[in-house]
């Protein structure tokens, strides 16, 4: 059973990736090349946002390049170590156990 902390930290987290997915919506040429990444079609986006894979997808895609992380902590005030424990709490622990 989840405790309440657990449901926190989940929440958090998914609502760090609807921001992401906010932010990249302002950003054209980004979310083009994350929806070609994933293989998700533009109308599948609403439903999507309901995977916790796809969130997780899209924490990853952010964190994979560090200039477009800055860019998102700048335009939101979201703290690049907050993207990086949303990703943890949503990716689970990495095989390194630093997580």
């Amino acid at each position: 059973m989840k405790s309440q902390k657990d449901t926190t930290a989940a929440q958090d987290a998914q609502a760090i990736a609807v921001a992401i997915l906010g932010w990249l919506a302002g950003e054209p040429e980004l979310l083009t090349r994350f929806l070609a990444l994933t293989g998700v079609m533009p109308a599948e986006v609403r439903n999507a946002v309901n995977d916790p894979g796809f969130l997780a997808g899209l924490i990853d895609f952010l964190m994979s390049h560090e200039p477009t992380l800055l860019a998102f902590s700048d335009a939101t005030g979201i703290k690049p170590e907050a993207v990086v424990h949303a990703h943890a709490v949503l990716s689970g622990p990495n095989e390194g156990g630093d997580f």
